[in-house]
């Protein structure tokens, strides 16, 4: 059985060794993929994209997921299966919601409340460690979804506010989703939304960002572009993203997740 997880927790602190070290304690023979640790603290759409757009790629198993900025609030922590039959883990707050219903969507919602499957003392600042990996690690052995907890209605559950692009005659406004390790910066926008505003590669559009303007070439790949062009591109998750061929667009525009991008069709 495999068991994958993604966090906020970094690699710097002891965190995810430790919620490493709980899993195997309980399930020695799982096998543990670390999707990332490296999500902004507290971004859960990041998190939740990134889940999203990675577990069609995983193998089927346990998926932990824990970016949780509500910890020993009033959230809930959670255990869901989907109709694909797979089953994800961790807080009501929107992080695992994407990901479960590209995955075939929520069959059934669980609260852990069970203290048989959690440790024997539950922190208030650590739910990853004290909730939400024995969890994981008991699903993997096979304990029953149902054990966990009461059932909880998935319409109950909490959503995430996605944004939405807006598409003009001559204008596209979107939102920087994510921006990746190279400061290429992914939006909530598609190839099919450039298509319906009949933008072709090769087409040269304006980026507007924070009142500043830059040119950028629609390209297919980066070798459509010559060195330290800025270029909109489709990245490997079906989004358009803006990069810079061999340079670091969110550096040079100061840009992080959140932030408006207007993108002029007509150029002067």
């Amino acid at each position: 059985m495999v068991i994958t997880f993604l966090s906020d927790f970094g690699l710097q602190d002891d965190f995810v060794g430790t919620c490493h070290g709980v899993i195997k304690r309980i399930a020695p023979e799982v096998e543990i993929i670390d999707i990332t640790h490296g999500i902004p603290p507290q971004h859960v759409l990041q998190g939740a994209l990134v889940l999203c757009n990675t577990l069609p790629y995983m193998p089927e198993g346990i998926h932990l997921a824990v970016v949780d900025p509500g910890v020993g609030g009033q959230r809930r922590p959670l255990a869901l299966r989907t109709g694909a039959g797979r089953f994800l883990v961790g807080p009501d707050n929107g992080l695992l919601i994407p990901a479960a219903e590209g995955l075939g969507g929520i069959a059934a919602a669980h609260e852990l409340a069970n203290p048989e499957y959690a440790l024997d003392t539950v922190s208030r600042t650590f739910h990853g460690r004290d909730l939400f990996s024995p969890a994981a690690a008991h699903l993997a052995q096979g304990v029953a979804l149902e054990a966990l907890g009461p059932p909880v209605d998935p319409q109950a559950l909490v959503r995430i506010d996605m944004p939405e692009p807006e598409i003009g005659q001559n204008r596209l406004r979107a939102t920087v989703l994510y921006v990746d390790r190279f400061g290429n910066m992914q939006l909530n926008l598609t190839r099919e939304h450039l298509e319906q505003a009949d933008v072709q590669p090769g087409v040269t559009v304006e980026l507007e960002l924070a009142l500043e303007r830059y040119y950028a070439i629609a390209a297919r790949t980066f070798a459509d572009a010559r060195p330290g062009d800025i270029i909109l591109y489709e990245d490997a998750y079906r989004n358009l993203s803006i990069a810079i061929n061999g340079g670091n667009a969110a550096e040079l525009f100061g840009a992080a997740a959140g932030q408006e991008v207007r993108i002029h069709l007509r150029t002067p």
